[in-house]
């Protein structure tokens, strides 16, 4: 005899849970709050087990509260999914959005097999990625850092000399050179100079804690396999592993193009087809750096010395996977040009294909490819 199966939804908060959960053979849901601390979630979980009957399946959205709770009830025993929003159904008439209106869709939808799970990370994952996220948020503090001291300088008539490169050695030194008679000036431009040299520490900072991580066992190899790639060095290499976990659980190159949000978005009707922009939907760090890393890929295929250092070492049969993605890759790019494309659809197009490349070197067949199996 078939097992019943008891399908919760919850409406997380940071102080509170929403809970609905359908009991197989009752004509409604079972509502009610709890409050969003161990001792409630454990209370919950004795809860669920005791009233549900059979297989109990819970289900709430990714957000800001992370994968506390799923970890939670996981430790009581209990199966918790985590769904992507983006992929949740909506009604095109729903007007009304209430956290009980949320809990009792989730579980409606988890019961009906409509929803979209993500592999949440494990806790020493989320770790290295988060340290990943922090160093791109010390990037961004920098740049912003550096823009609020050039337009300070600029709404003064203190130009670098034209053609020269900002935040040179060169540049440096001009700053250095700068004075103000004004107390207030020079107190602001110090402060915005300050602020500059502290953001650029703190990313040097990350950045070595991230450089050490890759050469622990765990990430050596596959970082060393990804630095093959041209475009692609240590802090790249270890964010993509970070980010994406295990490239293995995209059963093909196309299904880790759409998680990036690379593919074409689409409506057509009919006989009508339409195509637009990429979809970006997915995770947008990782396809910030691989469009990064398709700019290298304007320039002619060539190995020069620092791709040739990251490459000693390394398995033959990756180094070759790596050429002949730089071959065609290169090719791509210069024939798209000549069609006269766009140079950002050019890069985009170029980040897609470069997806596959690195799908193949990190999944069971390059690795056994390789010999490093």
């Amino acid at each position: 005899m078939r097992e019943p199966t008891t399908f919760v939804g919850m409406d997380v908060h940071k102080r509170d849970i929403a809970v609905a959960m359908l009991i197989e053979g009752q004509p409604g849901p079972v509502e009610w709050r709890v409050a969003n601390e161990p001792t409630a979630v454990k209370r919950l979980a004795r809860k669920l087990q005791h009233e549900g009957g059979g297989t109990v399946r819970c289900v709430y959205e990714a957000g800001p509260c992370g994968y506390a709770l799923q970890r939670q009830l996981e430790g009581q025993r209990l199966a918790c999914d985590v769904v992507a929003p983006s992929m949740i159904p909506i009604r095109p008439g729903e007007k009304i959005k209430t956290d009980r209106r949320d809990a009792r869709k989730l579980a409606e939808l988890a019961r009906a097999g409509l929803l979209t799970v993500v592999r949440p990370p494990s806790e020493d994952e989320e770790a290295v990625r988060d340290l990943c996220r922090g160093r791109d948020d010390a990037r961004l503090d920098l740049v912003r850092s550096r823009h609020r001291l050039g337009k300070f300088l600029l709404r003064r008539g203190r130009v670098f000399g034209t053609g020269n490169r900002a935040w040179s050695q060169a540049h440096r030194w001009w700053l250095g050179t700068q004075t103000f008679e004004r107390t207030a000036e020079r107190v602001m431009f110090e402060d915005y100079l300050l602020a500059v040299e502290q953001t650029q520490a703190r990313k040097r900072s990350l950045e070595q804690h991230l450089e050490d991580l890759a050469r622990e066992p765990l990430y050596a190899e596959r970082v060393g396999w990804l630095r093959c790639f041209r475009g692609i060095d240590t802090i790249t290499a270890i964010t993509l592993i970070a980010e994406l976990h295990d490239f293995r659980r995209f059963r093909s190159p196309s299904q880790l193009m759409a998680y990036l949000g690379l593919v074409p978005s689409e409506y057509s009707s009919g006989p009508h087809q339409q195509r637009g922009g990429i979809t970006h939907t997915g995770n947008r760090h990782v396809r910030r750096l691989l469009i990064e890393a398709a700019w290298h890929y304007r320039h002619k295929p060539r190995v020069g010395e620092k791709l040739a250092a990251r490459r000693h070492g390394q398995p033959p049969a990756i180094i070759a996977l790596a050429d002949r993605a730089q071959l065609r890759l290169c090719r791509r790019h210069r024939r798209m040009a000549r069609q006269g494309k766009h140079p950002n659809k050019i890069v985009v197009a170029i980040a897609r294909e470069l997806v596959g490349y690195l799908w193949a070197t990190l999944t069971p067949a390059a690795q056994s490819a390789s010999g490093t199996r």
